[in-house]
């Protein structure tokens, strides 16, 4: 039970990194079915926006990280929407398709990262205030860089659930989720719908990206480093439940940081496989399935 509660700081950091990886997948993959292995590009895109503004453009760490958070939500949210009408929309349906397009764009993109940053990982620092840590009662280390990052995907948890069911747009994109062919032939626009969905799923992404660089370095990998994980917790979770994937996210979390605990981190990733895959075989549908009045 100590060892649970040590880890438990750990396990909501990890959570938190794989609910921003997450998000947007539970837009582009739970909601409407597209296998967009460029997300994992996406997330390297939104930290190299960290390092340009810092290294490049010479702003401060913290004025860096508050910049970055918009500029690589736009920047990503644009990848996505061009993405999805030049190449996406004619493959819909077609989710093998979907999958080799999109890996072959994320290829693109790591070489396009590799010549204009260089192969090796980069450092972005962090803001000072977030260098540093707070000791609780019994030794418990919180990182406020950690904790930083746990703020901000329940902030962008909390603006995604307000613009699903509190804003005219968010509902069109929920009536289409449910019964496309429906939503259509009441007069809702379902390809604006898709381009929009596509929008803020790939925004997402690029804030993930920003959020790993108080971690980590920040290389044309990184986003391949996440990639599975987060396409694991949307499946998890439910595809296209929002509280399944955040339920998800911080269970995986949790369960990693407790078992690198008491062993070494690839045995400890082959238990968290293994609990994943029994999981699903007793629930493969998720944690919560999406209702719908559709006959098929």
């Amino acid at each position: 039970m100590d060892a649970l509660v040590n880890q438990l700081p750990t396990g909501l950091a990890i959570g938190a990194v794989l609910l921003l990886a997450a998000l947007g997948l539970n837009f582009t993959f739970g909601q409407m079915g597209v296998i967009n292995m460029a997300h994992g590009e996406f997330i390297m895109v939104g930290a190299y926006t960290a390092y340009v503004l810092h290294a490049w453009a010479g702003l401060d760490p913290t004025w860096a990280l508050i910049a970055a958070l918009p500029l690589a939500f736009t920047l990503t949210g644009a990848l996505g929407w061009l993405l999805e009408l030049g190449l996406i929309r004619h493959f819909y349906g077609r989710p093998l398709d979907t999958l080799l397009l999109t890996f072959g764009i994320g290829m693109i993109l790591q070489q396009a990262a590799r010549d204009t940053f260089g192969a090796p990982n980069v450092d972005v620092p962090a803001p000072g205030w977030l260098t540093d840590g707070t000791t609780l009662p019994g030794g418990i280390r919180l990182h406020h860089s950690r904790l930083f990052i746990l703020a901000l995907a329940l902030v962008c948890v909390l603006a995604i659930a307000h613009y699903l069911h509190r804003t005219h747009q968010g509902r069109q994109m929920r009536a289409v989720i449910h019964n496309r062919d429906l939503a259509g032939v009441s007069g809702i626009n379902t390809r604006k719908v898709d381009a929009t969905t596509f929008f803020i799923g790939s925004g997402l992404a690029g804030v993930a990206g920003v959020a790993l660089t108080l971690i980590g370095p920040t290389g044309p990998t990184l986003g391949a480093n996440y990639i599975v994980d987060a396409f694991l917790v949307v499946v998890i979770g439910g595809l296209g439940r929002l509280r399944g994937t955040v339920l998800a996210a911080f269970a995986l979390g949790i369960l990693n940081a407790t078992a690198q605990a008491w062993t070494d981190a690839s045995l400890a990733k082959l238990l968290v496989f293994a609990a994943i895959i029994a999981f699903l075989q007793a629930r493969p549908q998720g944690l919560f399935t999406v209702k719908t009045r559709a006959l098929t």
